[in-house]
């Protein structure tokens, strides 16, 4: 009976580690989190099945949250990537599965199996893998996006469980094991039942935001887009407007060549070809770049920021929509920045040229001093106000999407924004 005892605590202590890997994020590669938690937890799984051993798993059920919980919560938090709500709500999700389909399988047992620990093996055999399925095929990678796009609400969220992990804790084994106070019993197995329906309306209540979250993503591409084909549309109606008045130099032209005045038809010459310049917005050969580019040094020309560009792209074929939609977010996010600014700090410059087989992007601003943003990390998302963030998600995505990265951060009281997307053997 304690050899079934015992295995189904080894089974449960090695599962919970499973779920909680499934579902949070670390800042190390998969395979070094893997081998970090290895070397932490399994000495600490078996110093805990020694005490079990020695001490009796009623024992031991009493003093877990020190022996186990804490030591590692502690290990993954040092491990993850997430160190506040995001990061507790899931600890204290996994933990509180656990501990539930641990107390289930007890009650179960006890009532039903006759105290043998056989049924409680079954339970835990069957349960522990059942839920990790569910997670895989169900839960991880919305869950995983959330914690991606949404970074505020999770306190309240991560408190919640946290309360419900200790009540079960504490329920099931002060001052004695809860099959040992057949009185109470009633009350925990309400406990039981309202804990899944809890974990119903918090999940509804973030995957609402998940879905707030895509929508927004969504206008926000609808927006570019619109923005992209409005440019251009501006572009055909210059270039229509200059093919009109093409007849009007043509016979200027002619006049002045007549006359014999050549120094004077070709200074007249140069001036039309600036003018052109001046009305397509000639920044580069490929349309669709060029017609973003047109929009933002409007943009830029009207807070009167000091707007510079080094383009060598030629009219090749690149991925424009990505790649239009990266340009757009990240001058958008410097434009908003800028018109928080004084006027004389007004400075935006973009560069983008090839690399091997990619194309290298950075857009470059002044921003205000108290802006802080280390490599690796993105800003807080505040639309309302004038920090860099939404965007930034988008333009992430979009360069991951053509096989690149994006990186950005903060120096010498500039944002730096540097994207790489492959585009050769695409």
């Amino acid at each position: 009976m304690e050899a079934y005892r015992e295995l189904s605590l080894l089974w449960s202590l090695f599962h919970i580690l499973i779920l909680f890997m499934l579902l949070y994020r670390s800042r190390y590669s998969r395979r070094k989190a893997f081998l970090l938690t290895g070397i932490t937890m399994i000495p600490l799984i078996i110093l805990n099945l020694v005490g079990v051993a020695v001490y009796g798993a009623v024992f031991m059920g009493k003093v877990f949250i020190l022996t186990c919980t804490l030591p590692s919560l502690l290990f993954f938090w040092f491990i993850s990537e997430d160190k506040k709500g995001r990061f507790f709500f899931t600890f204290c999700l996994a933990d509180t599965v656990a501990l539930w389909i641990i107390a289930v399988t007890n009650v179960a047992d006890y009532y039903f199996g006759g105290g043998q620990c056989i049924l409680m093996l079954i339970g835990r055999l069957v349960l522990f893998p059942l839920i990790e399925w569910a997670a895989v095929c169900y839960l991880r990678k919305p869950y995983l996006e959330l914690q991606e796009s949404v970074t505020k609400g999770w306190g309240i969220f991560a408190g919640m469980t946290a309360l419900y992990y200790i009540l079960l804790a504490v329920f099931a084994n002060y001052p004695i094991i809860i099959t040992q106070r057949p009185q109470e019993v009633p009350a925990f197995l309400l406990i039981l039942v309202l804990m899944p329906m809890t974990y119903a309306i918090i999940f509804t209540s973030l995957y609402r935001q998940l879905l707030l979250y895509r929508r927004q993503q969504s206008e926000c591409i609808l927006q570019e887009q619109k923005n992209a084909l409005e440019a251009q549309l501006e572009n055909q109606q210059q270039i229509r407007r200059m093919k009109h008045d093409m007849k009007g130099h043509t016979v200027t032209l002619l006049g002045l060549l007549a006359a014999g005045k050549l120094q004077e038809a070709q200074e007249y010459l140069n001036d039309v070809s600036t003018e052109m310049d001046s009305l397509i917005g000639q920044f580069c050969s490929n349309p669709y770049v060029n017609a973003i580019f047109v929009q933002y040094s409007q943009k830029f020309e009207e807070i009167q920021a000091d707007f510079r560009q080094d383009i060598w792209i030629g009219d090749e074929e690149l991925p424009y929509m990505d790649l239009c939609r990266i340009l757009s977010n990240g001058l958008e996010n410097a434009y908003d920045e800028l018109k928080e600014l004084d006027m004389e700090e007004r400075e935006v410059s973009v560069k983008m040229k090839y690399s091997h087989d990619y194309l290298v992007i950075r857009i470059k601003n002044r921003c205000r001093r108290g802006l802080h943003v280390e490599k690796g990390t993105l800003p807080p998302s505040s639309k309302g106000g004038s920090e860099h963030g939404f965007g930034l998600r988008t333009v992430k995505e979009s360069a991951e999407r053509l096989g690149g990265d994006m990186l950005c951060y903060t120096e010498d009281s500039n944002f730096v924004l540097d994207v790489m997307v492959r585009v050769k053997n695409m």
